[in-house]
């Protein structure tokens, strides 16, 4: 008698391809000179967020602990009392549900929906796939003429994202490369280390050619950081093959040499000869910190820069930055911000605002350093995970120096947290204890349920 072959269980759906959906429809295009909104992204994240509902009203359980929900919900104080204030009600509530999606919603739903670190680093991986796909255009953008207008020329490497978007592929790429070196300076395999260093090296080309000032600083800081924080022997060599690779693709680079000297001179020149988009976010800084004078606890309201911003900027201001290339046509695209996040919480939200965001920044900062110390004493097993959740965090919170919110990229961002925050508040306190979580009473909790401490 022939014994029936076992029956093999069909695989589990994994919660984080939810998520992981969310970062691939940023790869598709954005329709050349729209004027913005909502995306497929932004649609497929709401969805997330809904599914993670679900999923919760299914399960009958607690979503957060009551740590992670003190972080994750800290911004809502300041956010909905900005609301209140806004100089229209649509724009509070406009501006309310897009601060909530990016900074509370997301983030909350990303941390629910990975698991455990493998699910991190899915994740991580979708995050170098974009970055690979949107710097490829960028490339070929650049090579062939092909992108958005930059000192009379069309080689600006913007990727789907269009030249009312510049800074979008500069994020996306810079994501992907933070991710890369954490990755390749993790104790994973040796062969996925190697694939990683790779991707890390090729997105050095496309992040280059999208002349975003603030992306190189900000890029440059988290690589020594991770670089640091993996120990210094290891800083010490990559850091060695990063120049040479560096000078290797700078000197191929022929005619965009000259473009690519230039615009690094540029960030040293910022005091003494600063060029007219260097002066104009000069002028709006002083603007929105004069705004948050005259309101300093609450500030003017949600969306409230454009409305004050011409009363306390200088003559120095210009109307507007001009777009064009990447299959657009010329446009006067008027400067809506201070291109400062910090700079404009403080000014439309006042300090409260700033506080109960930036505080919840510096805790998750805080949390996921504690994890990547704990990974460090136990061996240095899934060094990886804590590399780049920290060095996600450490990338963020040094471009919003240079940026703020907005554009279609902005949902990676929101992602981006989310991630951060799940190491912070979750994975780390996991660190030794395998792939469940202890709880009380002496029971093992799932995977999943390591928040409900």
């Amino acid at each position: 008698m022939a014994l029936a072959p076992p029956l093999r269980r069909p695989p589990r759906f994994r919660p984080v391809l939810a998520v992981v959906a969310v970062v691939a429809a940023l790869a598709l295009p954005v329709t050349p000179g729209g004027e913005g909104g909502a995306g497929p992204a932004d649609a497929l994240s709401a969805l997330a967020v809904g599914f993670c509902a679900v999923r919760l009203l299914r399960d009958r359980r607690r979503p957060l602990g009551r740590s992670a929900a003190l972080v994750l919900g800290l911004p809502v104080a300041g956010l909905s009392l900005a609301a209140m204030n806004a100089v229209a009600p649509g724009a509070g509530i406009s501006g309310l549900g897009r601060y909530l999606q990016i900074f509370v919603l997301v983030p909350a739903a990303v941390v629910l929906l990975v698991r455990d670190r493998s699910d991190l680093r899915l994740l991580a991986w979708s995050f170098v796939a974009l970055a690979g796909w949107q710097g490829g255009i960028g490339v070929h953008q650049y090579l062939t003429g092909t992108g958005a207008s930059y000192q009379g020329e069309d080689v600006r490497a913007v990727g789907t994202f269009g030249a009312s978007d510049v800074m979008g592929m500069a994020t996306v790429v810079a994501f992907g490369l933070v991710c890369a070196v954490g990755l390749a300076l993790g104790r994973s395999a040796a062969r996925e280390r190697g694939l990683a260093a790779g991707c890390a090296l090729l997105l050095l080309l496309p992040l280059a050619l999208s002349f975003s000032r603030g992306a190189w600083i900000a890029t440059a800081v988290t690589l020594t950081v991770q670089l640091t924080l993996s120990g210094l022997r290891r800083a010490l060599r990559v850091g060695a093959v990063v120049v040479a690779a560096c000078v290797v693709l700078v000197g191929g680079l022929g005619v965009g040499t000259a473009m690519l000297q230039e615009r690094i001179d540029s960030i040293g020149q910022v005091a003494d000869a600063p060029d007219q988009s260097v002066t104009d976010r000069y002028t709006m800084w002083a603007a929105a910190v004069d705004m948050w004078r005259e309101h300093p606890l609450t500030g003017v309201g949600l969306k409230g820069f454009p409305e004050y911003r011409d009363g306390h900027a200088s003559l120095a201001l210009s109307s507007g930055s001009d777009t064009e290339g990447a299959g657009a046509a010329f446009r006067r695209q008027p400067l809506l911000s201070p291109h400062n996040m910090y700079l404009l919480v403080l000014g439309e939200q006042g300090l409260i605002g700033l506080l109960c965001l930036a505080g919840g920044w510096l805790a998750l900062l805080v949390c996921a350093l504690r994890g990547l110390w704990r990974v460090r004493a136990a061996g240095g097993a899934g060094l990886e995970c804590p590399l780049i959740a920290c060095g996600l965090l450490v990338w963020q919170l040094v471009d919003f120096a240079y940026a703020d919110i907005g554009g279609p990229s902005t949902v990676l961002t929101a992602v981006c947290f989310g991630l951060v925050a799940w190491w912070a508040l979750v994975g780390g306190d996991r660190v030794g204890t395998g792939p469940g979580t202890a709880v009380p009473g002496g029971r093992r909790a799932p995977a999943g349920q390591a928040a409900l401490r």
